[in-house]
């Protein structure tokens, strides 16, 4: 029987820029598991703010700025501050992860999730604006009309919103999250942002 580890995420969370170099030492460790068919890996969009056109207020302009710094002081995750000083900030990430779910079906998801979180994080983009994510999109290679009426598509169709309640459904509240699932069994496993070799440990225990 092949077990699935859920990978639950939102490309607008910092968290999750924070838990990538080590995310991606995990999954080069699960290579071998992979490759004997023992474990595939299921990425899930977890949506952490819906659509908005608010600007953002200051307080959480604050609050989050203070989180940036709390992951770089942490982990040394690198930071562009710029971000909120030179954009208008929504509260609003929903867009962001529709570009992962158009991505997908080119699988293309992974480089769209990491063009993403470049354009934010480091070049101080704003992927809540569809500008931002087209040009996210053209960068991994996808053309601009496709990408824009496969995100009106999805947005229409209510893709994501089924996707989140998925992710709730299995209890995947947090972001980043992951969790094995053989059977009917849910595994949750605690994460390590600094050192993957404790999540891995936790995989094959489950798989064992």
């Amino acid at each position: 029987m092949t077990a699935t580890l859920i990978y639950c995420y939102d490309p607008m969370c910092s968290w999750c820029w924070g838990f990538r170099p080590t995310w991606t030492a995990l999954q080069k460790s699960l290579q071998p598991l992979i490759d004997t068919k023992q474990l595939t890996i299921q990425p899930l969009l977890g949506g952490l703010a819906a659509d908005s056109d608010v600007p953002m207020a200051d307080e959480m302009k604050a609050k989050l700025e203070g989180t940036w710094q709390h992951i770089n002081a942490a982990l040394g995750t690198e930071f562009n501050f710029d971000f909120w000083r030179n954009t208008q900030p929504r509260r609003s990430t929903y867009p962001a992860c529709r570009a992962c779910m158009v991505a997908r079906d080119s699988d293309l998801e992974d480089e769209m999730y990491h063009a993403i979180q470049e354009a934010y994080y480091l070049q101080a983009q704003n992927p809540s604006d569809l500008s931002t994510l087209t040009a996210c999109a053209e960068h991994i290679g996808l053309k601009p009309e496709g990408f824009e009426k496969a995100m009106a598509h999805v947005k229409k169709e209510g893709l994501l919103e089924q996707e989140i309640n998925q992710a709730r459904h299995l209890g995947l509240n947090s972001f980043p999250s992951l969790a094995l699932i053989l059977g009917d069994h849910l595994t949750p496993i605690p994460l390590d942002y600094q050192d993957h070799t404790s999540m891995l440990a936790a995989i094959k225990k489950a798989l064992a």
